[in-house]
């Protein structure tokens, strides 16, 4: 297969796609565009699945003027990983020293490229995190300290001119002394592991079917709301019904067609949305009518 599209520092893999025209009586035309090629690794093989686990120790000083020492193991749960996900770190820590010290993790990227014999090697961080401080005679654990892989290209380990290597890096930075590393291999894939991918499917899955009461919620046709005087309490209709009694006058009007269609407006609800014809078809006149109250 061919190699993952790549531009690093001192090389790249690069693929271009070129067309031409030939003419028999007129030169040649050509155009060309550039192809991105992913080589895929799938972080579900058993080799990408098994944990890492390292551990090194350290003596903080030199000859008669130690001040003890520091030990540090780490644990990743895989060696593979894609674009986008959190490694979980586990890590103890123990300083025995009487320094104040610092846990750290990162990720590095280290480029290799190797052509008429000779090797170049190009090395730099993409992501770290960083820990609490850690005083003399206690110790920290991580339980699954989370960092996160930036978009980077993915490794590449069968190209013969150019090698993408990771490596996952944890270490401790101590004062007046050289640190104090763990580095294990990591390897960057482009297919995610297949229990990831399943929860991720999982809950997609969820998500679906709790959305799922929206289509059996909203009616086709939507009906028109209930009366008003069947919300309305009593109280609250007795607010609009005055207490004092009504003039002669008034008492009159209210054999009025007019105030009594106002009176049984005030509490009907809005037409159906099915009885307004959004197209109608006859316009008629609308003739002004006046009245008094």
């Amino acid at each position: 297969p061919l190699v993952t599209s790549f531009t690093g520092k001192y090389g790249s893999i690069q693929y271009y796609v070129k067309a031409v025209l030939e003419r028999p009586a007129a030169p040649d035309q050509s155009v060309q565009t550039e192809l991105q090629v992913i080589s895929h690794i799938d972080v579900s093989s058993p080799a990408l699945l098994t944990p890492v686990l390292r551990s090194q120790e350290k003596m903080v000083g030199c000859w008669f003027f130690t001040s003890g020492p520091v030990s540090l193991s780490a644990k990743i749960e895989r060696k593979g990983y894609c674009n986008g996900e959190a490694i979980p770190i586990y890590a103890e820590i123990e300083n025995c020293s009487s320094r104040l010290i610092v846990p750290k993790a990162a990720i590095f990227q280290t480029q290799t490229y190797l052509a008429s014999g000779k090797t170049k090697t190009f090395r730099q961080m993409v992501a770290n995190v960083r820990g609490n401080h850690i005083a003399s005679g206690s110790t920290d654990t991580w339980n699954g300290k989370t960092l996160k892989i930036p978009p980077v290209s993915p490794s590449i380990l069968d190209c013969c001119i150019i090698r993408v290597e990771y490596s996952l890096a944890v270490y401790i930075h101590i004062p007046g002394a050289k640190k104090l590393m763990i580095e294990m291999p990591l390897v960057i894939g482009t297919i995610p592991c297949i229990g990831f991918s399943s929860r991720n499917s999982s809950i997609t899955s969820q998500f679906s079917m709790d959305m799922s009461w929206l289509a059996l919620t909203m009616p086709e046709h939507p009906e028109a709301p209930p009366n008003y005087a069947d919300v309305v309490s009593e109280e609250e209709f007795s607010r609009h019904v005055p207490a004092y009694p009504l003039p002669i006058d008034c008492e009159e009007q209210l054999c009025c067609p007019v105030f009594a269609y106002i009176q049984e407006f005030r509490f009907q609800p809005p037409p159906l949305y099915s009885e307004i014809d959004p197209h109608p078809t006859d316009v008629e006149e609308i003739q002004p009518v006046s009245f008094m109250l």
